[in-house]
């Protein structure tokens, strides 16, 4: 007869007992996104007086780092650890996928590219938020994860390109229009000034300060999550890898306090830092 599959009991924390943590991102990934947000928020605080410079706000900042010579500078190092960090990243999805042959990368369960279930669960939302449905459950990444996903794609891409035409133009005027260098940088202000403000208020609300991640969704700072959290957020993976016996697979070591201090620190940091560019650049934009 054949081999029935094992399933792996979900198990109950009893009272006293030592809760359980998985682990849902690994070292790399965290140094990756590590690297992600500094860049991304010294692009944004070296870019936005680049585009506001006539705001005092703007000339006070140029003033006290030595001009805005300056301020284009770090803006430049900035991308280049950026791109160089995106280049890594594409490169293991690469290896990943036509080396080691593993599936699910553009496809599936543990797939960040979207499929129909996404559009039923953002349907099924919106049906509970007014409160005409039940709550959808998630996999592995939830619809609005997959989006932030792929908005930085775009904007490596859109931002990425339009940046270094405007710093190697000579190079890029070879095979480029005029009016083509002078559409990137429109292109490039305004595709930045709507991914600053994305960054700064959707992505922030919806990962860090919505009901059950608040004050601050603490995961991708120590990589793993309790089981409470595990089966709350995302009870469909919960119960796939319970139902493929690759639970305990899954099982990590509790963040140590140290972890837990350094990770609040420099998420509300960089949470604060974000709002406050978001409020200066909503002043300058409007006045």
């Amino acid at each position: 007869m054949p081999e029935l599959e094992r399933i792996e009991e979900p198990r109950v924390t009893e009272p006293g007992e030592k809760e359980r943590y998985f682990i849902r991102f690994t070292l790399a990934q965290r140094y990756l996104h590590a690297v992600l947000f500094t860049t991304f928020l010294g692009l944004a605080a070296t870019g936005l007086p680049l585009r506001f410079s006539e705001s005092v706000w703007a000339r006070e900042l140029a003033r006290v780092v030595g001009g805005f010579g300056a301020i284009l500078f770090f803006h430049k190092f900035c991308a280049l650890a950026l791109t160089l960090a995106f280049l890594i990243h594409v490169k293991d999805l690469a290896t990943r996928a036509f080396v080691h042959h593993e599936k699910g990368i553009f496809w599936g369960n543990t797939s960040m590219v979207a499929n129909w279930k996404d559009v039923k669960d953002l349907f099924g939302h919106l049906r509970w938020f007014i409160g005409m449905g039940p709550r959808p459950t998630f996999e592995r990444y939830a619809y609005w994860e997959k989006f932030d996903y792929w908005a930085v794609f775009w904007g490596m891409v859109v931002i990425g390109f339009s940046g270094y035409a405007m710093w190697f133009a000579p190079f890029f005027a070879r095979f480029l229009p005029g009016w083509a260098l002078n559409a990137v940088l429109v292109v490039h202000s305004e595709e930045g000034l709507l991914a600053i403000l994305f960054i700064f208020s959707i992505h922030f609300v919806n990962t860090h300060l919505r009901p059950d991640s608040f004050p601050m969704d603490m995961v991708i700072f120590t990589g793993v999550e309790s089981e409470e959290e595990f089966k709350t957020k995302r009870p469909q993976e919960y119960q796939r890898l319970a139902r493929q016996g690759k639970l305990n697979a899954r099982v990590g070591q509790a963040p140590a306090s140290w972890q837990i201090h350094f990770a609040r620190v420099v998420g509300f940091t960089a949470i604060l830092i974000g709002l406050t560019l978001l409020v200066l650049t909503l002043s300058a934009y409007f006045t």
